[in-house]
């Protein structure tokens, strides 16, 4: 849950932000714009209602926060909002100087500000900065009045060009807390991170926060590495043994309520060989990435939720049959004669 009935739509700036590379324009606004509360409501609903509540990020910088511009702009929004304009109008040059890739679109940047959002159960005020690329083409049909034939109207279409309103292309929303940690943050970034980049990495400076979600998310990543890249190198494991440790890491994950790290390798991994390697696995990817797992946490059930579609065990035999795993490894077994490989299934019912 982002809004409710009470989440109210207070400020409002547009801007346009143009491709430099293509000679586009950077156009401001002086003033806010005024809309009837009919609008607010749409524009609420246009703004907000595509977010995801339990995915956060934070600002941050490599030297010290305060050099983010955009926090600097958002943090002196939240002292004054009614001096919305004068930080809009810097939010959207710098996002213009950030767009420079050939296939950045140009598009309106809108500068918000909420009150009464609604995460993690607490009411906060929010800067919302958002920015339409797409567009999408209405039909719009009408009459000519003036003419009639035999008491029949005449029915007039034309195409007009404008936004979808059931979704935004990038979209950032800015809680009133947490300042110290670069403030709690939620994105909508609707294109291909390849093309995007610029909003998120140039123009933001955000990253994941490593909360419950972010623990989950990671761990499951790692593992799931492991298993399928660094344990066939060290050692003798079939595409079954593979899915076996799959299939009990998501059981783990689905079952206990709290992630304790000696727990969850001996009853999944079991073997201390085995463990020692995934152990020194660990210590590698967190030095590659530049930060530390935590050995417990609360377990999130959004993240193992999001996760488990990419937890499928599957075995693919050449391209002529594909066998998915779910249960007990004991019902399927290997081996080979003279036709070549095959795999024994065991099972009760066929359905």
């Amino acid at each position: 849950m982002i809004f409710t009935e009470e989440t109210t739509l207070e400020h409002l700036c547009i801007n346009y932000v143009g491709n430099q590379t293509h000679q586009e324009a950077l156009v401001t606004t002086d003033s806010e714009v005024f809309i009837t509360d009919e609008m607010k409501a749409l524009l609420k609903d246009y703004f907000l209602k595509n977010f995801k509540p339990e995915i956060f990020f934070e600002f941050f910088h490599s030297s010290n926060i305060e050099n983010n511009e955009v926090f600097t702009y958002v943090s002196e929004i939240f002292e004054q909002p009614e001096l919305l304009e004068n930080q809009s109008k810097k939010l959207a040059k710098l996002l213009y100087e950030h767009s420079t890739n050939p296939r950045t679109k140009g598009g309106e940047f809108y500068v918000c500000f909420f009150k009464d959002c609604i995460v993690k159960g607490e009411r906060y005020d929010a800067v919302g900065l958002f920015k339409s690329e797409n567009k999408d083409t209405f039909l719009k049909v009408s009459t000519k009045n003036d003419v009639t034939l035999s008491g029949v109207e005449v029915f007039e279409l034309e195409t007009l060009q404008g936004i979808n309103l059931n979704k935004v292309d990038k979209g950032c929303l800015i809680y009133n807390t947490n300042k110290e940690q670069g403030y709690l943050m939620s994105i909508i970034d609707g294109t291909s991170r390849a093309e995007t980049s610029y909003w998120m990495d140039d123009f933001l400076q955000v990253r994941q926060r490593q909360d419950e979600y972010f623990e989950t998310q990671e761990t499951l990543t790692l593992y799931k590495e492991y298993i399928t890249k660094q344990l066939p190198k060290e050692f003798e494991i079939t595409k079954a043994d593979q899915a076996d440790f799959l299939n009990k890491s998501l059981s783990f994950f689905k079952e206990k309520e709290e992630f304790k790290m000696e727990e969850f390798t001996g009853e999944v991994l079991g073997d201390q060989e085995v463990i020692q390697s995934f152990n020194a696995f660990k210590t590698q990817y967190e030095d590659e990435r530049d930060y530390a797992l935590s050995d417990e946490f609360a377990i999130n059930d959004a993240a193992v939720k999001k996760n488990a579609r990419i937890f499928k065990s599957v075995i693919k035999l050449d391209k002529n049959f594909h066998i998915y795993i779910h249960g007990d490894r004991k019902l399927i077994q290997q081996g080979q004669d003279e036709n070549g490989k095959y795999y024994m299934l065991y099972f009760e019912e066929e359905n």
